[in-house]
This record gives C-alpha cells, structure tokens and sequence, in this order.
C-alpha cells in the first residue's frame, strides 16, 4: 500500500526546482556598474549573468536533481525532529488516556496508536491490515482515537462508537462500522449497533452526552497538536506515520519501536 492520506499539503519537486534557479541567479557575484547606475545591474549585465546561468544548468541539469534531494532530506530530517518533540510532549495523552478504548494486548511492549473516520476509505483499506498486524503479534496494544473530519455523518458514527463504551460493545461496533459500505446515517448506524447487541435507545442517549463531547474535543485538540493532516494517522514508538501503510512497513517501525526499547 502506498502512503495515502487524505491530506491537505504535499511537496512539490518541480517547484522548488524553480525556485533554486531563481536562487543561483540572485546569489551569482555581480559586477558593479558605473556611478550613474547607483549599484544596480545593467540590462547587458543581467542578460549575462541569465546565459552562464541557463548554460551551467543545461550542461549539468544533475545540479538541479541533486539540489532537489539535498532539500528534501534537510526538510524530512526537520520534519522527523519536529514529530519526536510533538510525540514526546503529548506521550500520556497518546498512550494513558483512559477514555480511549483498547484493543490487542493492554499490556504490550508495543502500542499502535490510530486516528481514523469511519467515512474515510483509507481508513477502510488499511483496516484489515492493521487487524492483521495485531492478531500476529501478541505483544502489540492497540489505542483508538475516534477522529471524524470528514462532515456530520462522520461525527455521527464517532458518537455512536464513543457511546458504545458504555455498553462494552466498542470494539465489536468498530469492526462492523469500520468494515461496512454505508453513508452513516442514523438508521444505519443503530441497524450497525443492533448486529452486535447494543441497546439502540441508551446508546442515543449516551451519544448526546457530556462525556461523549469531551472524548471528541480531546480527540481533536490532540490530532491538532500532533499537526496530523489528515486520517488514517498511526502513532508506534517515536514514529508518527501520516497515511497508510502496507502489512511489511507496519511491522518494520513495530520491531525498530521494540528494539528501542532493549
């Protein structure tokens, strides 16, 4: 599987391959006109400083690849220093929030942290992979972080998975919703909770509970300080992962995330 998101920012090669030929242009030592000139560039000087430019560049166009990767490694090694931090200060909210529910082995070595939307079809795919990381690996908790971006009936179906709890039928409701093909409307989703033996009745009135609007405005109050942008977003170890990934990878940063701890 592909890292896949849905996301709101991207990074863009081309562009900043443009923006590094401006750069060498406005960084190339010019020589200083006449008095007259007050300092600036005169139109012959500019016209050659443009042509050793352009010819330096279509002689050796591996400058502009190389200057590409160099930026983007400098932006991924920021970027990854910047997540240790955000993981570090918000570790007990991650891993100790006792209103999130739990799955796999409460007592892992190991925890698998996920923000999702049962609307989002990222979140569907990745599903079952991530199913079949936890049932293969005894030593892995799982932690839930309902966060429902994408409109009402996202919201909807996070209240009635929230309000589940109440009834210790959270994590067989998870998997129903988060495996069936559904615009989750109400109906819908408490025809979802009577598969599993919920009582429709206290679960709507669990769902307009105080507690169940904390639970949700923690949840978006953490997504926000970690920057996520976008569901499924995983937390494992010191790895903050922004998107899916497939069954191999995820087992990967599990192991690395196992070894850290040696």
């Amino acid at each position: 599987m592909k890292n896949s998101t849905h996301r709101r920012n991207g990074f863009h090669p081309a562009r900043l391959a443009g923006a590094l030929v401006l750069a060498a242009v406005i960084a190339l030592p010019v020589q200083k006109v006449s008095a007259q000139n007050t300092g600036g560039v005169s139109i012959a000087d500019k016209a050659a400083i443009e042509k050793i430019v352009r010819d330096y560049i279509l002689e050796n166009p591996e400058i502009i690849t190389d200057a590409v990767r160099i930026l983007k490694n400098r932006k991924e090694q920021a970027d990854n220093a910047a997540d240790l931090q955000l993981l570090a200060s918000n570790r007990n909210a991650l891993l100790n929030d006792p209103e999130s529910p739990v799955g796999g082995n409460p007592k892992g070595d190991v925890t698998v942290v996920e923000f999702f939307d049962y609307r989002c079809g990222v979140c569907k795919r990745i599903h079952p992979i991530v199913d079949q990381l936890v049932k293969s690996d005894p030593n892995i908790k799982r932690v839930y972080k309902e966060w429902p971006i994408l409109g009402p009936n996202s919201v909807l179906a996070s209240r009635a998975a929230i309000a589940s709890r109440k009834q210790g039928k959270y994590l067989s409701f998870h998997k129903v919703m988060m495996e069936a093909n559904s615009a989750f409307g109400e109906s819908a989703i408490m025809a979802m909770a009577q598969s599993v033996g919920i009582d429709t009745a206290k679960l709507r009135r669990d769902m307009r509970s105080g507690e169940t609007d904390t639970i949700l405005r923690k949840n978006y109050a953490l997504a926000e300080k970690l920057k996520l942008n976008g569901t499924p977003s995983f937390v494992i170890g010191d790895t903050l992962l922004r998107g899916g990934r497939d069954l191999d990878s995820l087992r990967a940063i599990v192991a690395e995330a196992r070894a850290k701890k040696k």
